[in-house]
């Protein structure tokens, strides 16, 4: 009886550490997952094929095979020392350029990059000439700038039915922004702009309008006019329009997940239809009707589904036609201008001097000097001899957001010395 009960202990002590053992290893299991894990987390996992085009991936950027490298440059440098700007989502840009747009794009570009504190990723849509010009220019900024963002560089690509159609519609390649949600099937969320915008504030400001969006929300733009008295649309337009003066989408923030997914209504059908079902009956339908290509095609849509758009202030989109007959954006008054919107080329011409000031100044300004005397003080100087225009009287609207952004620049300076 005795042996029997010691039997019983030895066999008891004996499961009693195994069990101790086997719980040590679950734990010491577990502490290894958690750690890699969180070391992945911590750190771009690193992609597979030509290094030369794509290095590594940012936290929270969508990853690509190489199968979809075929037709495009993509570029992504994550330096070690500007690190920490990519723990945050970045701020999604796309730009279509054909043409001889390649340095006005890279002047847009530069505005987005000089001012934002937030990682940047560009998409950039170019025709196939223009590609080597883009990887060359941008590959040559500072590393302190260009360790800020990163860039694909894409092919300009429409469907095979009715492509020229598309492609000549407006401006060429304008359409292209149309197809973005297709293209860019894995992209959430994206800032579409015109190759003639400049940013006077951080990208990241305009961004912000997505957490103000409802449910229902998927894009935002901002008013064609503030006055109907000038306004196009309500005087023009043959087709329907969005509101009472249509919307411009110059500057235009997707929720492109949520435009994939819905169904849209329509005047063609009772039957709601997605986006990739609608472009192209609307354009049949309207093709001879439609002045302002691409734009028309949208205030079409919305005008049929108001509920889906967010529209933003007019100091996000400020154009010519908001000074050109005396001011008439009361949000820029009030708060000055923060994305100008160069149309018709009067970045190039002289019909307004206020508006090619603004462009000059900071294409010629070079990466990390003084922003105050080399880009500020000259551009102010300029502007005063631009007052015998509308557009130049109300160019205290168009440096008020700016003279906030170069302050932020000098500060940024500082800090890298």
């Amino acid at each position: 009886m005795r042996r029997y009960f010691r039997l019983l202990f030895v066999c008891v002590i004996s499961v009693f550490f195994s069990v101790l053992y086997v719980f040590s290893q679950l734990a010491s299991s577990l502490e290894t997952t958690n750690g890699w894990t969180e070391a992945r987390a911590d750190r771009p996992p690193l992609a597979q094929g030509d290094p030369s085009r794509l290095t590594r991936k940012a936290p929270g950027e969508e990853g690509l095979t190489d199968g979809d490298l075929n037709d495009r440059y993509i570029v992504d440098k994550t330096l070690a020392t500007a690190y920490e700007v990519y723990r945050v989502e970045p701020v999604r840009l796309a730009v279509v350029a054909c043409g001889p747009r390649l340095e006005e794009t890279l002047t847009m570009l530069k505005s987005a990059v000089l001012f934002s504190q937030r990682a940047l990723h560009f998409h950039i849509f170019a025709e196939d000439e223009l590609h080597a010009g883009f990887k060359f220019s941008l590959e040559l900024w500072p590393v302190r700038f260009r360790s800020k963002f990163n860039y694909t560089i894409y092919p300009i690509t429409f469907p095979h039915v009715n492509a020229k159609d598309w492609k000549r519609l407006f401006k060429p390649c304008a359409s292209q922004r149309l197809f973005l949600p297709l293209i860019l099937g894995e992209v959430d969320s994206l800032l579409y702009v015109d190759t003639d915008i400049l940013f006077l504030q951080p990208v990241e400001e305009i961004w912000n309008f997505l957490s103000q969006f409802n449910s229902s929300h998927m894009a935002a733009m901002a008013p064609e006019h503030e006055e109907p008295r000038i306004g196009w649309y309500n005087r023009f337009a043959r087709h329907p329009y969005y509101g009472k003066t249509g919307v411009n989408s110059g500057v235009m923030l997707m929720n492109m997940t949520r435009i994939r997914a819905n169904h849209f209504k329509n005047d063609m059908t009772s039957v709601h239809l997605q986006w990739e079902d609608l472009l192209m009956p609307l354009l049949q339908k309207y093709k001879l009707n439609i002045t302002w290509g691409d734009q028309d095609l949208l205030n079409i849509i919305f005008h049929h589904n108001p509920e889906s758009l967010f529209v933003f202030p007019c100091q996000w989109n400020y154009r010519p036609d908001h000074c050109i007959y005396g001011s008439n954006c009361a949000a820029a008054e009030h708060y000055g201008v923060y994305i100008l919107h160069g149309n018709r080329g009067v970045y190039h011409d002289d019909k307004q001097p206020a508006f090619r000031a603004i462009y000059e100044a900071i294409q010629k300004y070079p990466f990390g000097g003084d922003p105050v005397s080399l880009l500020l003080q000259p551009l102010e100087e300029t502007l005063k001899n631009t007052m015998h225009t509308y557009c130049g009287r109300s160019s205290h609207l168009l440096t008020k957001k700016l003279q906030e952004s170069v302050r932020n620049m000098e500060k940024d300076n500082h800090r890298a010395r």
